[in-house]
C-alpha cells in the first residue's frame, strides 16, 4: 500500500505520523525501548525539544551526567513528569516530586521523595535505582500511568496525548501523569506504565483506560501493546505479545522470552526464533520482519514507512 503524494500537499495540511503510521495499517507490536528503571523528574512545563537534558544540566555536575548517559545504556531511562492540564510558563517549583523504581532483579519496585531545587538530585544514588536496589525514598503505592505529550519533540504526542492524560488524572488522580518522550512518535497515543515496564501505543482515552485497569489488576492488556520494555530485543517484544494473544496469559511475568535465535530464510525479511516461558509451559515463536507495509508524507516527520513483525509460527 502506499498514500505517497510528497509534492503535491502542502505540509501544513498534512496528516500527522501517528495518523499516517494507522492508514498503512502499522502496527507498534514490538516497537518499546529498552528501559529497566526509572528516574522521573517533576517539572513544570511547557517543554521545549531539550528539555530533559536542560534538567538534567541544572540537577548534575559533568561527571554525574556522562555517568546518567552510562545507565541509559543499561536501561536507566531519565523523563520529565508533569501534572495533566495547562503548565505554568515558569519551570520552578516548590517541593517538586522526584519518583525512581524499577523491575529488575530485585523485582518492581517505587519510591519517591520531595525536593525544592533539582541540585538536591545531585545526591542520589543514581547506581541504587539502576541496580534496584532502591531504598532512597518513599515507597509508592503504584502504578503509574505515564502518558507522553512532548509536543516540541513530535505534535502528534500533544494532540493524541492529552486526552488520555486528562482522562487518566481524573480517575487515577496523582497516579497519572504527562511525561517526556518515550521514543515512537509515530505510535501516540502513548502510555508508559511504571514500574510494571510495559509501553502501549495506538491508544485513545477509552483504550487508555482499559489499560490502565488492567495494571492496576496486576495484568498486561495485549491490544495496542508496543512491548516489554526490559525485553532484551525488540524481536523478544513481539515474540512476547504474539504469545499473550495466543495463550490468553495476562499476568506481569507470565510470558517471558528466554532466548532467540537466527533463522535461514529465503524471504527477503529478517526472521528470528525466540523461546518462550508462558506459565508452565515453553514455546517457540517463529517471526519474520517485514521490511516496509507502505509509505505516505505527513507534516511531522517527512516520509512515515512504518515495519512490522510477523508471527510465522508458535509450537
Amino acid at each position: 500500500m502506499s498514500v505517497d503524494t510528497a509534492g503535491t500537499t502542502a505540509p501544513g495540511s498534512l496528516p500527522g505520523c501517528a495518523v499516517v503510521a494507522r492508514m498503512l495499517g502499522g502496527s507498534p507490536a514490538g516497537t518499546a525501548a529498552y528501559m529497566t528503571s526509572w528516574l522521573l523528574i517533576e517539572y513544570p512545563g511547557p517543554w521545549a525539544p531539550d528539555a530533559v537534558e536542560h534538567a538534567l544540566a541544572e540537577a548534575f555536575g559533568p561527571e554525574q551526567r556522562a555517568r546518567v548517559e552510562q545507565l541509559r545504556a543499561e536501561g536507566m531511562r531519565t523523563l520529565l513528569i508533569r501534572q495533566p492540564g495547562r503548565h505554568l510558563r515558569s519551570p520552578h517549583l516548590e517541593g517538586r516530586r522526584v519518583f525512581f523504581g524499577g523491575n529488575g532483579p530485585h523485582g518492581r519496585w517505587l519510591e519517591s521523595i520531595r525536593i525544592d531545587e533539582l541540585a538536591e538530585l545531585a545526591d542520589l544514588d543514581l547506581d541504587a535505582i539502576a541496580s534496584g536496589t532502591g531504598g532512597l525514598g518513599e515507597p509508592f503505592d503504584g502504578p503509574m500511568f505515564l502518558v507522553c505529550t512532548h509536543g516540541t519533540k513530535d505534535m502528534c504526542c500533544a494532540l493524541l496525548g492529552r486526552p488520555l492524560a486528562t482522562s487518566l488524572g481524573e480517575t487515577y488522580p496523582g497516579h497519572a501523569w504527562e511525561v517526556s518522550h518515550v521514543g515512537g512518535d509515530r505510535w501516540a497515543g502513548n502510555l508508559l506504565v511504571v514500574p510494571h515496564g510495559y509501553l502501549h501505543g495506538q491508544l485513545d482515552p477509552a483504550e487508555a483506560g482499559r489499560v490502565a485497569e488492567a495494571a492496576c489488576a496486576g495484568e498486561v492488556e495485549p491490544e495496542h501493546l508496543r512491548g516489554r520494555t526490559g525485553a532484551a530485543t525488540q524481536w523478544m517484544q513481539y515474540a512476547e505479545i504474539a504469545v499473550r494473544k495466543h495463550t490468553g496469559l495476562r499476568g506481569l511475568d507470565d510470558v517471558i522470552a528466554l532466548s532467540e535465535t537466527p533463522v535461514e530464510t529465503d524471504l527477503e525479511s529478517e526472521a528470528r526464533e525466540v523461546r518462550v516461558r508462558a506459565g508452565a509451559e515453553v514455546l517457540d515463536v517463529v517471526i519474520s520482519r517485514r521490511t516496509s507495509i507502505g509509505r505516505g508524507p505527513s507534516r511531522c516527520n517527512a516520509m512515515v514507512s512504518p515495519s512490522g513483525y510477523i508471527t510465522e509460527s508458535i509450537s
